[in-house]
């Protein structure tokens, strides 16, 4: 039996995870080891490790290191408890192959901790860009420092080759995230309202907007001027949590303040994966910066406001219209993405991340791959020109 270690420190990759960790959890010959840390463990920002646990999963380790500091130094001190965390949880037990996703410090963490273990990592979501965040850059040292790459699309694994992967550790498998869309029922309205009590009667406005990393300075400037444009449009507002990033708390801090001062909005710390597809399919439009305005929304058709340049360089549909950070903008795109026109327009969409089969070709690589000493011993592929 192969024993498959899978790492997730936020709700940002375990929704995504999903379906990759049911498929692992029912094959007889693999056995999950489920590692969770990070932003799970958190109270401000759900305690997600508890939802872990109700959709049947066992955490087989809990690695706690996530101060509540937001500036640069508590997060660079966050990354180095995380890095001797996981240590500790591989000297206690290293599984066969490691399997990680994304981009986020904490994942980061977690792979560092793992090269002297000589621990084989795979990688999902590599090749992608997000010219905003930090988040580019620790995306692209994980490629660099794991054997296998799960890539969403084909110009994705190009990239991957292009940093000098060999071709064969390359599987162009699909974002796993769609993978729940059709896995659960949607939510009726009635349902959403009950279970958070969200008093929605007119169209929705799904709001997400995560600090811009490379810009944290700006943080305030930013939040201020989408809840200046938010002001200006006629909708119910439903705003979800940013991430654990620098300057976080001021996106927190000035959410909560709009929804205490108008009745027609609401903040959601942790909707779960349900709840979230179910709004995604609800919603009149999506706004903000998050990366599922950019993957998962175009399997909903549903338009796509994505504010400045935290998604900068991600392959996009035609459901996405991207602003600047100014009120105007915004509010002009808000009113573009509501429009009859414009939603008559995606009513051919493809989403370009995959047809939601995604976690059946990660699952069945991680159980078939030969571990041996090619694995582990890198050499850098150079292309032909």
């Amino acid at each position: 039996m192969r024993t498959i270690g899978v790492v997730t420190i936020a709700r940002s990759d375990y929704g995504p995870y999903l379906s990759v960790l049911r498929k692992i959890q029912e094959d007889p010959d693999l056995e999950l080891y489920l590692i969770a840390g990070g932003m799970h463990f958190s109270p401000e920002y759900g305690m997600t490790a508890e939802a872990i646990e109700q959709d049947g999963f066992n955490i087989d380790e809990r690695v706690e290191f996530l101060l509540s500091s937001d500036t640069p130094q508590g997060i660079a001190k966050s990354m180095g408890l995380g890095t001797i965390g996981f240590a500790q949880a591989y000297a206690r037990r290293c599984p066969d192959i490691l399997l990680v996703l994304g981009d986020r410090f904490e994942m980061h963490a977690a792979v560092v901790a793992a090269i002297p273990f000589k621990l084989p990592v795979a990688h999902i979501a590599g090749g992608e860009s997000t010219e905003g965040a930090i988040d580019e850059a620790m995306r692209h040292s994980i490629t660099k420092m794991s054997h296998l790459h799960f890539v969403t699309t084909n110009v994705y694994a190009d990239r991957v080759i292009q940093m000098g992967e060999e071709p064969w550790r390359v599987v162009v498998s699909g974002a796993p995230g769609l993978d729940n869309i059709g896995a659960f029922p949607v939510m009726s309205w009635e349902d959403l309202k009950a279970r958070f009590g969200f008093d929605l009667n007119r169209p929705v406005l799904l709001v997400t907007f995560h600090p811009v990393t490379l810009a944290y300075e700006n943080t305030e400037y930013y939040i201020t001027e989408l809840l200046a444009a938010l002001e200006e449009v006629n909708f119910d507002i439903v705003f979800t949590y940013p991430n654990a990033d620098t300057q976080g708390h001021v996106i927190i801090e000035m959410i909560e303040e709009f929804a205490a001062r108008h009745p027609d909005s609401w903040v959601a710390t942790n909707l779960g994966t349900e709840a979230y597809l179910s709004l995604l399919s609800h919603a009149a439009a999506m706004v903000g910066n998050s990366s599922s305005g950019i993957i998962e929304a175009a399997s909903f058709k549903l338009p796509v406001v994505d504010i400045g340049d935290r998604q900068k360089g991600r392959i996009r549909g035609q459901n996405v219209i991207n602003v600047g950070h100014g009120r105007e903008e915004i509010r002009d795109g808000i009113k573009k993405a509501v429009s009859g026109d414009f939603r008559d327009s995606l009513s051919n969409l493809t989403n370009p991340y995959g047809d939601g089969q995604a976690a059946e070709k990660i699952v069945d690589t991680l159980k078939s791959v030969v571990l041996d000493d090619q694995m582990i011993v890198k050499r850098f592929h150079v292309r032909n020109s």
